[in-house]
Parts: structure tokens; sequence; C-alpha cells
């Protein structure tokens, strides 16, 4: 039920995964691999698949780093959005992109949890959209070292108060890979 009234369609957003986003990631295998089911599901439903690839002076854009796993291929003409921000709308054509799709719901998976994940949702919510997290197909590294939980309680904390998210004419979700539908 977004704000949107004229963007009936859902959008799938792949963000950040990266070879050095997620080389290090909890449960990394399980999340490709519940990422790769979203997506093969996302264009069998002709739901637009939109990658985000972030990059900074660790992350060089262009390096084997940066670029998406192995084991994810974006398809041609799937949308590709660059950021530098957490936030994969600020400075980028996100919004661009998801208007000229129709689009007024996002379903969001990748990494970091705790950082562009939960940027990106609060985000588009703040925005107007209706926004899903999948519950199993975000990761995070361990980042105790900076005093964040670990990644386990990092990756069940978001998937907590998401959950509780509220808004005007705005839904937040949680549901895991399986009960993603596209079809709504």
């Amino acid at each position: 039920m977004s704000t949107f009234s004229d963007r009936n369609r859902t959008a799938l957003i792949v963000i950040d995964v990266q070879n050095d986003v997620v080389a290090e990631a909890y449960r990394r295998e399980e999340t490709i691999e519940n990422i790769s089911t979203l997506v093969i599901r996302a264009r069998a439903a002709r739901t637009p698949v939109i990658w985000v690839q972030h990059s900074d002076e660790e992350l060089v854009k262009g390096s084997p780093g940066w670029e998406i796993v192995p084991e994810l291929s974006p398809a041609a003409d799937e949308p590709r959005i660059e950021k530098i921000y957490g936030d994969s709308f600020e400075a980028t054509n996100l919004e661009q992109t998801l208007a000229s799709a129709g689009v007024g719901k996002l379903v969001v998976s990748g990494a970091e949890s705790d950082a562009c994940i939960r940027s990106t949702v609060h985000g588009g919510f703040t925005r107007g959209y209706d926004v899903t997290l999948v519950s199993d197909a975000h990761t995070t590294s361990d980042m105790t070292e900076w005093g964040a939980p670990a990644p386990e309680v990092a990756i069940s904390h978001i998937n907590l108060y998401w959950q509780f998210q509220g808004a005007p004419q705005r839904t937040a979700a949680v549901v895991a890979t399986d009960s993603v539908d596209f079809g709504s």
C-alpha cells in the first residue's frame, strides 16, 4: 500500500553482495543461496531485480573485490546502482529507477545487515515505500572489534525491530525466503 498510488510493482533489491563485502560474512553460502533463489523467483515473476554496489577507499570501483560474487549473475538488462553511502537511495539514481519501473514495494536482501541493509530499509521506508526485509537473505561480517554485536545478534536484531516498524500508508515486514511472494 505504499504512498505511491501509481506504483503497484515490487522490486527485489540485492545490496552489496560483492566479493570483499561478503568474503567473511556470517552464513555466507546459505545467504547467497537464498539470494539466488530470490533472484530466480523474481525473474520468473517478471519482478525487477536491482543490483547495488558500494565503493569507497577500501572497496575500489572496478576492482575484483568490488565485483558481485560469482555465485550471482546480474542479467544485462537489470539495473546496477553504484553508491558511496550506506543508504542505497542517497546520491544515486535508485529512486528514478524504481519510479520508471512503477515500483512502490521493495524486497531487500544483501549485506551488511547492520550498515547498508539497515540504512536502505529505513531510507526506502521514509521515502514512502513498503519494505520487506528477507530474514535469511541478508548477512554481515564480524564487527565486534568496533563495538558491534556478533553477526548473528546483529541480524536477529534488525529482523526483530523491522517487523514492528510503522508509518502512515506504508508497511514494513520481515519474511523468510520461502515466504516471499513476488506476485503481490
